[in-house]
């Protein structure tokens, strides 16, 4: 690019980043980083920050991660949440909690109605971390504003239950969800075959599996020898 005088841009400069960490180390990416900070034609946002934070991360190089990110946090937009979801995955990445919770808040301010998508990121971080009750928490909140139920959403929860033996507990949310209007898909059906399986019922991940298969116009070989192989 730089011998046919293509000028780069923020995402030209992310990937380089990227690419020259998976090649050279953190080193080589920080002097990336340094370049673009001097580049006249190219405006430093949260993006190349959390890129860089995303790299340190992956090294072990915890200090400069919280670092980048809290320079990243410093330049996030008032008008959209994607930055504090990209954000929020570091984080998880980190094993930091109370940063996770503490973002999510503040992206509440935010103007705009939060999607499911933004509910479904904030759960898959706290089921990561291992907060089930912080994420019900927040799951209340979800379905006291949703308009109608995304199961998307509710099978996030759904398999953090079935993942820890919670097997009441979600068959009384997929009901719930189910009453609610939740239409549910191979997903939800794929997520109870693998807790009954756990919990060593047999009959009732054969018969889930089955639901699963029903819901699918085309099935791939290749799902149907692994629904096959979770059950041998």
């Amino acid at each position: 690019m730089k011998q046919n005088r293509i000028p780069r841009n923020v995402l030209s400069y992310n990937l380089w980043m990227n690419a020259c960490a998976e090649l050279s180390g953190v080193g080589s990416a920080e002097e990336v980083y340094k370049e673009m900070i001097h580049d006249k034609n190219v405006v430093m946002g949260w993006s190349s920050l959390s890129t860089l934070a995303n790299i340190y991360q992956k090294s072990g190089a915890v200090n400069q991660a919280f670092w980048a990110l809290r320079e990243a946090e410093n330049k996030l937009s008032s008008c959209n949440r994607l930055g504090y979801l990209f954000l929020s995955t570091i984080y998880t990445s980190l094993n930091r909690k109370d940063e996770v919770v503490r973002l999510w808040k503040a992206s509440k301010g935010v103007k705009g109605r939060i999607t499911c998508a933004n509910y479904m990121c904030i759960f898959s971080c706290l089921m990561k971390l291992g907060d089930i009750k912080e994420a019900e928490n927040i799951f209340l909140e979800w379905e006291s504003q949703c308009r109608t139920i995304d199961i998307r959403v509710p099978n996030i929860v759904l398999g953090a239950y079935m993942r820890n033996g919670m097997m009441k507990k979600a068959e009384s949310l997929f009901i719930y969800s189910l009453n609610r209007g939740g239409c549910r898909n191979y997903k939800t059906w794929e997520i109870f075959t693998e807790g009954w399986v756990r919990s060593n019922e047999m009959d009732k991940a054969i018969d889930t599996t089955r639901r699963s298969l029903s819901t699918l116009e085309y099935l791939p070989l290749v799902l149907l020898f692994s629904s096959v192989c979770i059950l041998i």
